[in-house]
């Protein structure tokens, strides 16, 4: 089964066909218990050693592509916040995924796959919730699983970057580490554990005693992350944004004062979706986690969800650019950048499950649920710069429930080896509804608790003179241009030199 789940695990699947001439699908799921031994005659261990080559390159070249989001991100932010505070967003950028590394290494990875058991074969240490084992990888100890940690920890980065943006300009350093160590240790390895490891109360890969997921029939299917990785990431900004309250200027009345906070460079904001849109294909195509491995069947796959994917964040740029024409009535880049994201976001976890023409209409409804979600928010008072909620957390809900609308079962076998009628049932989009509410509750708990814990310690916001002077000068000790107060307009001949200046 193509996933992160089956990266340690004791189940393959074979041909249920006798034909050799007609054997097209792994269609039996075949589980050994873990003391079982599989001899390999000596023909077939050199073809069977070069797909194992195989599959681990391709993950460490998807593995690499995810972590080149990171610099997507960083573009991203430093185009969306004013010149002032381009320094501190960039270096949030660099330690998200610097802390990120030790905490997922020491703590993160083993609370999200412990032992890498299945519940049938679980020794007592893993449970439903939680995963315990395997602390800073001291179980690694044959070289052959250490491409899996690093792939999990590029994902790991993605979730953590996400809450920067909707804290941005206005966030104490300390305040966003300690956030950031809690994050990647704990908040998110908990939601890996329930859908991505074979003990996960939500996952498609948890087999028990009867052969069958917690969740009946399929499990909750999410399989590259919009529920597990951008929904954790776009919940927790928003309680982020709710605790730290939004920038200054934008309690003013005066329309020119909130103009304002607008980011400082559309460029870099292209650049940086461009460099996301890259990424996204290691993001979803490597979640096959195999490329040489099934007789051809994960590299197809991964083939497939590059084109879903590819449609989707296309639909997304087109549906926003409509809207923004007619409904804004000018053609707005940053908001046509954010759709791409959206369509990219919602179509995360349906990637390898759906057919193209329904790749194009999560795409569609993804841009219109951002758009709601992004208007919505702005009516509620709150303050999410780079619009990461709307843009993850709403768009990954929407990614995760839209497996249940346009799933196939051809497809949901092809992937995954189930062949049952849970899509026509229904019981499909209650196993995503089920996993929805659970992962939005448990962000929404545990962040906020971190959250307004730092607020009510004053660890969570600069002072309003930090914020005036920008944190690139209160916190970096970068020095600001003398006689101007940066990010603010004195006169006509400042706002040219401000624009002359703007990457």
């Amino acid at each position: 089964s193509p996933h992160p789940a089956m990266s340690s695990g004791t189940c393959f699947y074979a041909s249920g066909q006798e034909d050799s001439s007609i054997r097209t699908a792994f269609d039996v799921k075949v589980c050994l218990p873990a003391s079982s031994t599989i001899t390999v005659e000596e023909d077939s261990a050199e073809p069977l050693a070069l797909s194992f080559v195989t599959d681990v390159m391709w993950v460490l070249t998807c593995a690499i592509l995810v972590f080149w989001m990171q610099a997507g991100f960083a573009m991203l932010e430093a185009g969306s916040v004013r010149k002032k505070n381009t320094n501190n967003i960039l270096f949030k950028n660099l330690m998200d995924a610097s802390i990120g590394a030790i905490c997922f290494w020491l703590l993160g990875y083993s609370f999200a796959y412990g032992n890498g058991r299945y519940a049938y074969d679980n020794p007592g240490n893993d449970n439903k919730f939680i995963g315990s084992g395997n602390w800073a990888l001291q179980n690694f100890n044959d070289d052959t699983q250490y491409h899996s940690w690093f792939f999990q920890w590029a994902f790991a980065g993605a979730a953590a970057t996400i809450v920067s943006g909707s804290v941005a300009e206005r966030c104490r350093l300390e305040g966003y580490f300690v956030y950031t160590i809690i994050l990647t240790t704990f908040i998110y390895p908990i939601v890996v554990h329930w859908v991505w490891s074979g003990t996960g109360w939500l996952s498609a890969f948890y087999i028990g005693d009867d052969g069958e997921p917690f969740l009946k029939e399929n499990g909750m299917i999410d399989f590259a992350g919009s529920g597990v990785v951008h929904m954790v990431g776009g919940f927790a900004g928003l309680m982020g944004a709710i605790a730290i309250g939004p920038r200054r200027e934008l309690l003013s009345d005066d329309p020119e004062v909130r103009a304002q906070v607008k980011g400082h460079s559309d460029l870099l904001c292209a650049l940086g979706v461009s460099i996301l849109w890259m990424g996204w294909y290691g993001f979803n195509c490597g979640s096959t986690l195999g490329a040489g491995a099934g007789n051809g069947s994960y590299i197809n796959l991964a083939s497939k969800v590059a084109v879903t994917t590819t449609i989707a964040a296309a639909m997304g740029a087109i549906t926003t650019m409509l809207y923004s024409r007619f409904f804004l009535k000018s053609y707005v880049l940053t908001l046509c950048l954010n759709g791409v994201l959206a369509g990219l976001v919602s179509i995360t976890a349906p990637c390898s499950v759906v057919e193209p023409w329904a790749a194009m209409m999560i795409g569609i409804i993804g841009a219109i649920v951002y758009i709601c979600a992004s208007n919505a928010i702005k009516c509620c008072g709150i303050d999410d710069p780079l619009d990461a909620f709307p843009v993850h957390g709403m768009c990954g809900m929407w990614g995760v429930l839209s497996v249940g609308i346009f799933a196939t079962r051809s497809n949901i076998k092809r992937a995954y080896g189930f062949d049952n009628d849970a899509m026509t049932s229904g019981n499909q989009f209650r196993n995503q509804l089920i996993g929805v509410l659970a992962i939005a509750g448990w962000t929404v708990v545990t962040s906020g608790l971190v959250f307004f814990t730092l607020k009510f310690t004053g660890l969570l916001r600069v002072s309003e003179e930090e914020e005036k002077i920008g944190l690139d000068a209160s916190e970096h000790g970068v020095e600001k241009p003398k006689g101007v107060e940066m990010g603010e307009v004195k006169d006509g001949s400042v706002a040219n030199k401000g624009s002359a200046q703007a990457v």
